[in-house]
C-alpha cells in the first residue's frame, strides 16, 4: 500500500516538476582570455537562460554549461562565430533524469519491501532523517541528533553528533549539500555517518580520535532546496527564501558568509545562481550554523563538501593572497589527496579557492578560517563532467569511500595538531 501511494506523490509531482527535455551540456576548453571573456558575456545574458556549471574563469578549467533545447541552435551558432570550439558532454539532460528517477523508485520499493537502506542509492529528505533516527537507536552510546535550528520552510536541520562523553571537547565540523543539487554529496554524508559509527571501536585511529574529540555533521545543510531538487528543479541550488522585490526565489548560500561578503564571484542579481542575497548571513540556513559554531567555540577543523570536479581546497576564496597556514593546508590537502587516489586512482586537484578554481566570495571555509578554525577545507566530488550533477547512483559508495581516506586522514591530522 506505501507503494501506492509513493506512486501517487510522483504522479502529483510530475505536474509541477520542470522538465529538461532536450537540454543539453557542453563543454568549452577555453584557449584564450578573449575567449573567457566572450563566455562571460554569454553567462550575462539572461535571455538565453543558460546554466552554467562550470564558470568561465581561467583558460586552466574547462566550461560546462547547460543549454535549453529552445537556444542550443543560437548558442551553438554564437560559438562556431567566435571559433569557440566546443563538445556535448551530456545530449540529453532529461534521459538522464528520467532514468535516476527510475532507479530510485526501484530502489524505494526495494527497501521497503526488505526493510532496508541502500547506501548506493540516492534518496529523499524525509528517508534521510528517517534513517538518522535509525543510526542513532543503533549507536545510542556514541551518536545523537540533535535539531540546528529551523530553515526558510521551516524544516528541521539535524547535526548528528559522535561523542564519547564530555561537554564542548575539541570538535570536527561538516557539513554536505549546502547546494541542493549535488546530491552526491548528501549521499556520501549518509554514507560516512554510518561508516564512523560502524567503525568505532573497531578502527583504532578512528576510536582514538572519537575517545577526544567529537564530530558534527550536518547531512542536508540546504534541506529545502534539496527537498524541491526532488519535486519541482532537479538543477535547484539555492535556499528557497523569498527575495524581496524579485520573482526569483532564493540566495546562494555558499555566497552568504560573513566572509569577503559582497566581493568579486557573488552576484547582487536575485536571479542569478550565484546571489549573494541581501547581507551576510540572510539565510536562516547559513545563520544556524554560524550559531552553533560560534555558542559552542571550540571547532578545530571545518569541512564542507560539494560536488563536482574532483578537487580539494583551503583558503581563500575571496582573495588570492595566502593564508598564514598556507604551507600546512597545503601539505595536509596533498597527504589527503594521495590517500584518496589510493582506492581507485581518482586524481584531484589541490590548492586554495582563489588560485585553483576562482575568486569567490562569501564563502564558508573563508569564514570559519577567519574566525580561528585553522583547519578548513572544501571538498569538490566526483566527477570531472562526464554526468556533473546527475552522477549514477552507482558511483555514490565509490565516491565515499574514496573521500573517507581523505576526510579520516585530515581528522587524524586534526587530532594530532592540537593549537
Amino acid at each position: 500500500m506505501k507503494g501506492f501511494w509513493f506512486l501517487l506523490v510522483l504522479v502529483a509531482q510530475a505536474k509541477t516538476e520542470r522538465l529538461f527535455t532536450g537540454d543539453q551540456v557542453i563543454r568549452v576548453d577555453v584557449q584564450s582570455e578573449e575567449q573567457i571573456k566572450l563566455l562571460q558575456l554569454l553567462e550575462s545574458e539572461e535571455k538565453w537562460n543558460l546554466d552554467f556549471w562550470l564558470h568561465p574563469v581561467s583558460t586552466e578549467l574547462p566550461v560546462d554549461v547547460r543549454v535549453p533545447r529552445s537556444h542550443l541552435g543560437a548558442v551553438k551558432e554564437h560559438l562556431h562565430a567566435h571559433n569557440i570550439p566546443f563538445t556535448v558532454m551530456i545530449d540529453n539532460v532529461q534521459e538522464l533524469l528520467d532514468q535516476e528517477k527510475a532507479e530510485m523508485e526501484e530502489n524505494h520499493n526495494r527497501e521497503y519491501s526488505t526493510r532496508s537502506f541502500n547506501f548506493g542509492a540516492y534518496h529523499r529528505l524525509e528517508t534521510i532523517y528517517s534513517w538518522m533516527d535509525t543510526l542513532v537507536a543503533q549507536h545510542p552510546n556514541l551518536v545523537t541528533k540533535l535539531e540546528l535550528g529551523r530553515s526558510y520552510e521551516n524544516r528541521p536541520m539535524y547535526v548528528l553528533k559522535f561523542s564519547t562523553g564530555g561537554t564542548k571537547r575539541p570538535a570536527i565540523w561538516m557539513d554536505l549539500g549546502i547546494h541542493s543539487r549535488e546530491w552526491v554529496s548528501q549521499a556520501t554524508g549518509v554514507w560516512t555517518a554510518n561508516k564512523i559509527a560502524t567503525d568505532y571501536g573497531i578502527d583504532a585511529s578512528l576510536t582514538s580520535l572519537l575517545n577526544t574529540m567529537d564530530i558534527y555533521m550536518l547531512i542536508v545543510a540546504n534541506p529545502d532546496g534539496y527537498v524541491f531538487s526532488h519535486t519541482n528543479d532537479r538543477m535547484w541550488r539555492k535556499t528557497r527564501s523569498k527575495n524581496s522585490g524579485s520573482v526569483c526565489v532564493g540566495v546562494d548560500p555558499n555566497r552568504n558568509w560573513d566572509a569577503g561578503f559582497g566581493g568579486p564571484g557573488a552576484s547582487t542579481y536575485p536571479c542569478s545562481e550565484a546571489y549573494r542575497g541581501p547581507f551576510a548571513h540572510s539565510e536562516i540556513e547559513v545563520k544556524n550554523i554560524v550559531n552553533l559554531i560560534q555558542s559552542h567555540g571550540n571547532f578545530k577543523s571545518f569541512i564542507s563538501v560539494h560536488a563536482y570536479s574532483q578537487l580539494l581546497m583551503y583558503p581563500y576564496g575571496y582573495t588570492c593572497r595566502s593564508t598564514a597556514d598556507q604551507a600546512e593546508l597545503d601539505s595536509v590537502a596533498r597527504a589527503a589527496v594521495q590517500k584518496l587516489t589510493s582506492l581507485y586512482g581518482t586524481r584531484y586537484s589541490i590548492g586554495s579557492i582563489c588560485n585553483i578554481i576562482y575568486q569567490a566570495s562569501g564563502g564558508s571555509i573563508d569564514w570559519s578560517y577567519d574566525v580561528g578554525i585553522k583547519y578548513s577545507f572544501a571538498f569538490e566530488l566526483r566527477d570531472t563532467g562526464r554526468y556533473g550533477f546527475i552522477l549514477p547512483a552507482d558511483q555514490i559508495i565509490p565516491t565515499a569511500s574514496e573521500t573517507w581516506l581523505a576526510l579520516k586522514h585530515i581528522m587524524e591530522y586534526v587530532r594530532d595538531h592540537p593549537y
